[in-house]
């Protein structure tokens, strides 16, 4: 019951937007803070900062069917790359948040292996 509320939770957000990777709308419509390129991934996903660059964002991956996170990184830099071996194929949740722990967006991404 757990995983399943996680999940549900997870996705409340990232289905209320109609395009992969836009923003949750947390404050009206935003402009997405990072871009994320190819979707879908194979062997690695990148994450790219458009705008509001300042240290100490961290990112989260969550595997979208189990609940299970992933990936996490805090002090993100303004430009990443994730290795995707360890990830199955499937969808993929990221969680995006600033110095606070709050978060600031959230978007899903395909893994095509």
């Amino acid at each position: 019951m757990k995983k399943f509320l996680l999940i549900l939770s997870l996705f409340a957000g990232t289905l209320a937007t109609k395009a992969q990777n836009k923003p949750l709308p947390l404050s009206g419509m935003q402009a997405s803070i990072v871009r994320f390129f190819p979707n879908p991934a194979s062997s690695s996903i990148s994450f790219d900062f458009q705008k509001d660059y300042e240290q100490g964002y961290s990112i989260q991956i969550f595997n979208a069917i189990l609940g299970r996170k992933m990936f996490e990184l805090t002090n993100m830099p303004e430009r990443m790359s994730v290795n995707l071996a360890d990830f199955s194929r499937g969808i993929y949740i990221y969680q995006l948040r600033d110095r606070s722990g709050r978060m600031v967006e959230s978007g899903k991404f395909q893994v095509a292996k």
